[in-house]
């Protein structure tokens, strides 16, 4: 989406309001940050609160809606969460219902909104020290794997956590480890490097989201705690209703990336 590289959050947004834009969203909006959606009803909104703040590696949260608002007035003032990601998931009692542009249809006064970080904002800082994003050069979407690595439990919500995986030449891991733990609120150094079988993976040619990228002679895969784990989680525990983005299609704040970072 180079097309789309420099462009403003809230042109994008409008964008992708008008659906004019329905692929994911890696590469727009260069420097801005963009975030993972959850949507639930207000009965489950503290379980789901502390199961974020108990596992802030795959569930780092940027913002929450008071209750039936439909926008992030923070970090995206004039947003609307019913239509300014370019494709939603609907899953009820655990089961992917379908994909749908917007979701206005299916909005609720009790429902309570979650952004949570995404690993789009390292890659911009990744990129700019020389370190090539293989999806992005590919103009495909991040692979993404469940794992074994279980999540904190909190109230009705666990499950197992989701990474996304990037291949990095051996000789820049070191320099990427340090960039990204940078980036604690969103999603931060990587959980695991190396042999994806240790951590449940039984074909990194197979992601269970997103696509797959080739990793070249010389390269390691590497793996970052992933902001879709609420969906593992959603399927695992099988929850009245909840709303996510698909993956890969995000929203897309007003918060610069570097405003993320630390150090």
């Amino acid at each position: 989406m180079n097309d789309l590289s420099c462009a403003q959050p809230f042109e994008v947004r409008q964008m992708i309001r008008e659906n004019k834009i329905q692929t994911h969203t890696s590469g727009m909006c260069h420097g801005y940050t963009q975030g993972n959606l959850v949507i639930l009803p207000k009965n489950l909104a503290y379980d789901f609160l502390l199961f974020a703040q108990r596992n802030p590696k795959p569930c780092p949260i940027l913002e929450v809606t008071d209750i039936g608002s439909t926008e992030f007035k923070t970090i995206a003032p004039g947003s609307n969460i019913t239509t300014d990601i370019p494709k939603y998931r609907i899953y009820k009692k655990g089961e992917l219902q379908g994909e749908y542009t917007h979701i206005k249809d299916f909005w609720r006064n009790d429902f309570v909104s979650f952004m949570l970080g995404c690993s789009f904002t390292f890659e911009s800082a990744l990129t700019e020290e020389g370190i090539e994003i293989r999806h992005i050069t590919n103009g495909k979407n991040v692979p993404m794997y469940i794992t074994n690595i279980q999540c904190k439990k909190s109230g009705v919500f666990s499950g197992p956590t989701v990474v996304s995986m990037r291949p990095i030449p051996y000789e820049k891991i070191v320099k990427t480890i340090q960039i990204t733990s940078r980036y604690p609120s969103v999603h931060g150094a990587p959980i695991h490097i190396g042999d994806p079988e240790i951590i449940g993976i039984k074909d990194i040619n197979k992601p269970d989201f997103g696509d797959p990228v080739a990793i070249n002679p010389g390269e390691v895969p590497i793996f970052w705690a992933c902001g879709v784990t609420p969906q593992a989680v959603a399927m695992n525990v099988k929850p009245e209703i909840m709303i996510t983005h698909a993956p890969g299609h995000m929203f897309i704040t007003d918060i610069k990336n570097h405003e993320l970072a630390r150090g």
